[in-house]
């Protein structure tokens, strides 16, 4: 068994649970401010926004969750890196044929729709 497998201590544990309360007693405290201060300058407000999420996620950030999600961002940015965007031709032609494609199976769908409601209409004597 690996070390990264091993159980944690449990006052690890009630530490993040601690961390994560405050985080969101942080997020839930800039909803109510910002219903309670409605009149106050927007400008104002976006700044204790951004500054309280911003302490929120610096929380975050601390506990074993948190970390394991920032490794988790760092190798999907890495990965992203690695993909071989399509040039804007391929893109172009990709999306013709997804709009052609979705166009015939609209027109097919369209087609047999009539012909069904048209026998249901001959076998139950319903015109429309």
């Amino acid at each position: 068994m690996n070390a990264s497998t091993e159980e944690q201590p449990t006052s690890s544990s009630s530490l993040d649970t601690l961390k994560w309360g405050i985080v969101f007693l942080l997020l839930i405290g800039v909803v109510a401010g910002n219903y309670m201060y409605g009149e106050a300058s927007v400008l104002y407000r976006a700044i204790a926004i951004v500054a309280t999420v911003a302490v929120a996620g610096f929380i975050a950030m601390q506990t074993e969750k948190g970390r394991t999600a920032l490794v988790f961002a760092k190798e999907s940015r890495t990965e992203v890196r690695k993909v071989v965007w399509p040039t804007r031709q391929e893109a172009v032609q990709t999306t013709g044929i997804v709009l052609v494609a979705t166009l015939f199976m609209a027109l097919l769908l369209w087609g047999l729709d009539s012909i069904l409601f048209w026998l249901v209409g001959l076998v139950t004597g319903l015109q429309v």
